[in-house]
């Protein structure tokens, strides 16, 4: 890992620690239910858990992945990139039925299959200019990559309409990478171990090459074994801001 990432890494996780705990300290804490039948430990573990995690998700794992694309090779890298793509009324329509099929579980997700399936669509009637928001682009190689980054415990909505842009993003462009990224498994080290079922019939999560998690997510960006040094990088820092917040409590 480049020197300038992994300082980098270290300030956004401790800058969300330190933010956490600032608004902790200002937010309106009454609760009367919650107080009579819960431990003031377990409010105050639960307010911190839900304030950090929601920094955490949205804005420092953004920032940290586009750090990972530049550190890792990339020429270029941003975040909530905006790519306009044409495509024809007959290849968004076979999106938008792939898309109802699947949900109505009338076929299996397959992501090559997928992709060979409508890509073969004939580009018919009108064409369509298409604004697609991606969470991190970058390039590297002469390569184009789109990934969308989302809870590690996405709801079939959100993942249906990662797919819709997946797909077009790749009709578009075949060339390109495009990825669904959870940034760790709640269920273990390996991508096979992943159990989350309700948005299961739109990606196969446990094979389908598009899906990164975890490991992979990490390594994809920032090359081999970034994972372990990230992992390195918020135990070093965890050592102070653990500190803090048990000053806090």
């Amino acid at each position: 890992m480049r020197k300038d990432c992994e300082e980098f890494i270290a300030n956004e996780f401790n800058s969300c620690v330190q933010n956490t705990i600032q608004r902790i300290a200002g937010e309106d804490t009454y609760q009367p239910f919650h107080s009579a039948l819960l431990s003031e430990e377990a409010l105050f573990w639960s307010r911190f858990e839900r304030s950090f995690s929601t920094s955490f998700g949205q804005r420092v794992i953004e920032k940290i992945s586009h750090a990972a694309a530049i550190s890792g090779g990339a020429k270029q890298a941003v975040n909530q990139n905006a790519t306009t793509v044409i495509l024809y009324q007959s290849q968004l329509q076979a999106i938008e039925d792939h898309i109802t099929s699947l949900r109505a579980g009338a076929r299996v997700a397959h992501w090559q299959s997928d992709i060979t399936q409508l890509s073969s669509v004939q580009p018919t009637g009108q064409p369509h200019q298409i604004r697609v928001i991606s969470d991190l682009y970058w390039r590297k190689n002469g390569i184009n990559n789109y990934m969308s980054i989302k809870t590690v415990k996405p709801n079939i909505d959100q993942t249906a309409e990662v797919k819709r842009d997946l797909l077009k993003l790749k009709l578009a462009d075949p060339t390109a990478n495009v990825y669904y990224g959870l940034y760790y498994n709640p269920y273990g080290e390996n991508k096979s171990d992943y159990a989350w079922s309700p948005p299961k019939n739109i990606f196969n999560f446990n094979t389908n090459p598009c899906i990164l998690i975890g490991k992979e997510y990490w390594d994809t960006l920032g090359g081999i074994g970034f994972y372990e040094e990230l992992l390195a990088i918020a135990q070093r820092v965890g050592i102070a801001t653990i500190q803090r917040i048990q000053r806090l409590r």
